[in-house]
C-alpha cells in the first residue's frame, strides 16, 4: 500500500488556480481522476476548457509543482483531457454563480464594484494613457482592476499594456488576458492584423453590452472603460448599461481642449451621470535643464473645466491632478510599461499614482443602490 494520503493529494491540488479565470482548478471541475500507485507515484488527470488553451504546459507544471510537495508523493504524471460542451456549460453557470442567464454583473444592485468612465471632448488628450497608468497604479495599491477599452475605433490599449494574447473562451464566456495584473477587454483582441472596425451605433451598443455581460471579470473593486472621444453612442450607451458609473473628464489645458471637455461632461449630466472629476493632463514641461515649467498648452485648463462643470451641476466637481508632460509617459505607452510601473519616481508617475489613489478609495456611490430601511411605525 502507497504512503501518500489521496485527500493531501486534493488538497493541495485546490491550492492550483487556473492561470485565466484565477480560481482553484478543484472549484472549476478540472480534476478528472487522482490515482496513487504503490509506489508513490501520482496520475492525475486534469480537464482544459479548450482543445488549444496555450497555458497548457503552465497548468502541467504548477500541478506537478504542487502534488509533488505531498508526503510520500515519488512523481507526478499529468494527462490532459478536454471538457465537454455540458462541462462547459456547468463551468460557465459556476462563474456567474448559478445564473443561467446574461446579466451585466456591475449593474447588479449588490455590486461593490466602482466604475469611472475615462472621458474627453476630442482626440489626443491622452485619455488612453491616463486610463492603463490609472489601473496599473491601482493594481499597485492591492486593487483588483478590470478595464474596457471601449474606444472601438481607435482600440489602443492592448499595446499600452502589453497585452499580445488573445482572450480566451469558455462556452461563450470571455476571459480576459492581463497586463501588470490588469483584466482587459479590447475590440482589438478580436480583429487580426490591427484591422480596422466599421461599426455602426446600434452594433456599438451590442459589442459593448456583450463585452460587460459575456466577459468574466471575477470580483472587481474597480472597473475603468476607455471611452472614444466626443458626445456620441458609447457614452449614451455606457450611461444606459451602467447607470452608477462615475465620469473622469481628461483634458488639456488649452481652450479647444477645454470647451470640449466641458461637452464631454455635460453629457454625463444629460445622462445623470455624477462627474467625479477632471483630470488635466499635458499640463507644462518641465525643463530639463533648469526645472522651469514651460506651459506649451497653456495654464489652468484642467481648473476652468472643474468650475465650468461645477457650475453646471451645482455642485463640487474637483480637479483630481495636473499631468506634466513626461517623453516617459509615450514611451511607456509604446513599451507596453505604464510609467507608474516603468519609473513611479518620475513626475507625471506620481500625480497618476496620488489621483489613482484618491478615486481608488472613494466609497462608491449609492445611487441605483437599494437602501434597505424600515419604516417607522
Amino acid at each position: 500500500m502507497s504512503s501518500v494520503d489521496v485527500n493531501a493529494v486534493h488538497a493541495a491540488l485546490a491550492t492550483v488556480s487556473d492561470p485565466e479565470i484565477h480560481r482553484p482548478i478543484t472549484d472549476l471541475g478540472m480534476v478528472k481522476s487522482v490515482d496513487v500507485s504503490d509506489d508513490g507515484s501520482v496520475d492525475v488527470g486534469i480537464y482544459l476548457t479548450t482543445q488549444g488553451c496555450p497555458l497548457r504546459d503552465r497548468i502541467t507544471s504548477d500541478v506537478t509543482a504542487a502534488v509533488s510537495k505531498v508526503a510520500g508523493v515519488t512523481g507526478v504524471r499529468v494527462d490532459l483531457d478536454v471538457m465537454s460542451d455540458e462541462q462547459r456549460a456547468a463551468l460557465r453557470t459556476t462563474l456567474q454563480g448559478g445564473q443561467k442567464t446574461r446579466t451585466i454583473q456591475f449593474a447588479e444592485p449588490g455590486s461593490l464594484t466602482r466604475i469611472f468612465a475615462i472621458a474627453s471632448g476630442k482626440g489626443g488628450v491622452g485619455k488612453s494613457s491616463t486610463t492603463v497608468n490609472l489601473a496599473a497604479a491601482m493594481v499597485q495599491q492591492g486593487l483588483t482592476v478590470g478595464v474596457v477599452d471601449a474606444d472601438v475605433y481607435g482600440y489602443s490599449l492592448p499595446r499600452m499594456l502589453g497585452i499580445e494574447s488573445k482572450p480566451a473562451a469558455v462556452d461563450g464566456m470571455i476571459i480576459p488576458p492581463e497586463g501588470h495584473g490588469v483584466k482587459l477587454l479590447s475590440a482589438g483582441m478580436f480583429v487580426p492584423d490591427n484591422r480596422a472596425i466599421a461599426l455602426r451605433g446600434p452594433m456599438l451598443h451590442k459589442w459593448l453590452e456583450q463585452i460587460l455581460s459575456d466577459g468574466y471579470w471575477g470580483d472587481l473593486d474597480i472597473l475603468l472603460l476607455d471611452l472614444p472621444p466626443g458626445t456620441g453612442d458609447v457614452a449614451l450607451s455606457t450611461a444606459t448599461l451602467l447607470p452608477t458609473a462615475e465620469v473622469i473628464v481628461v483634458t488639456t489645458p488649452q481652450r479647444a481642449a477645454r470647451e470640449v471637455a466641458e461637452r464631454a461632461g455635460s453629457v454625463a449630466v444629460q445622462t445623470r451621470l455624477r462627474v467625479a472629476g477632471v483630470i488635466e493632463n499635458m499640463a507644462g514641461l518641465p525643463c530639463p535643464h533648469c526645472g522651469e515649467i514651460v506651459d506649451v498648452f497653456g495654464a489652468g485648463g484642467g481648473q476652468q473645466v472643474a468650475d465650468s462643470l461645477s457650475a453646471l451641476i451645482g455642485a463640487p466637481v474637483p480637479l483630481l491632478g495636473s499631468v506634466p508632460i513626461d517623453p516617459r509617459l509615450r514611451e511607456g505607452g509604446d513599451a507596453g510599461t505604464p510609467i507608474v510601473v516603468a519609473d513611479p519616481n518620475a513626475p507625471a508617475a506620481v500625480v497618476l499614482t496620488k489621483i489613482a489613489r484618491e478615486i481608488g478609495t472613494r466609497t462608491r456611490s449609492l445611487v441605483g443602490r437599494p437602501l434597505t430601511l424600515t419604516p417607522v411605525s
